[in-house]
């Protein structure tokens, strides 16, 4: 009899992990976006009063940046010197791949920014910038609106779904 409460609450246990870890997914995508804003706006203004070199931008933004999204810049700035790769797209491509645990929303605008850097003027970089910039905070905004509520939910959804399991085999 003990062995069935015990499986019971293994199953509560693990399904309510994966709606924690559904939940933790979600805020660490939305921490990721909040970084590669801060990034973009670092970038905006090393490119407007410095004119700094891609490599070295993406390097400082990189330092500048924490989390994942630091590392891909730090990792761009690397293939970007190396010049491995004959554009900043492929570059930044080969950057992403390297890093693990990039949420999708920011794998997608870092692709974005791959595609605008190293390709135009100061005018256009600075307008691709501010492309991406909104980008970001458009997604940002979906994301943030309904969060409490989205996070709340998968975590509800993994305990009952567990609870719901334990209760067919016990």
């Amino acid at each position: 009899m003990s062995i069935k409460w015990i499986g019971a609450i293994l199953i509560i246990a693990g399904c309510g992990g994966a709606g924690f870890t559904m939940a933790a997914s979600y805020v660490r995508e939305e921490r990721a976006l909040r970084y590669l804003i801060g990034a973009l706006d670092f970038m905006t203004c090393e490119l407007q009063f410095r004119l700094t070199p891609l490599p070295d931008l993406c390097r400082r933004a990189g330092k500048e940046c924490r989390g994942v999204v630091g590392e891909v810049l730090k990792t761009l700035a690397g293939e970007l010197e190396n010049q491995i790769t004959p554009d900043a797209d492929s570059c930044m491509y080969a950057a992403i791949s390297r890093v693990e645990d990039l949420p999708q929303r920011a794998g997608e605008a870092l692709r974005m920014l791959g595609r605008s850097l190293g390709r135009f003027d100061l005018e256009g970089q600075l307008l691709g910038l501010e492309q991406i910039r909104s980008h970001c905070r458009r997604e940002l905004e979906r994301m943030s609106a309904d969060r409490d509520q989205r996070v709340r939910g998968y975590q509800t959804l993994g305990i009952c779904a567990g609870a719901a399991l334990a209760i067919l085999f016990v």
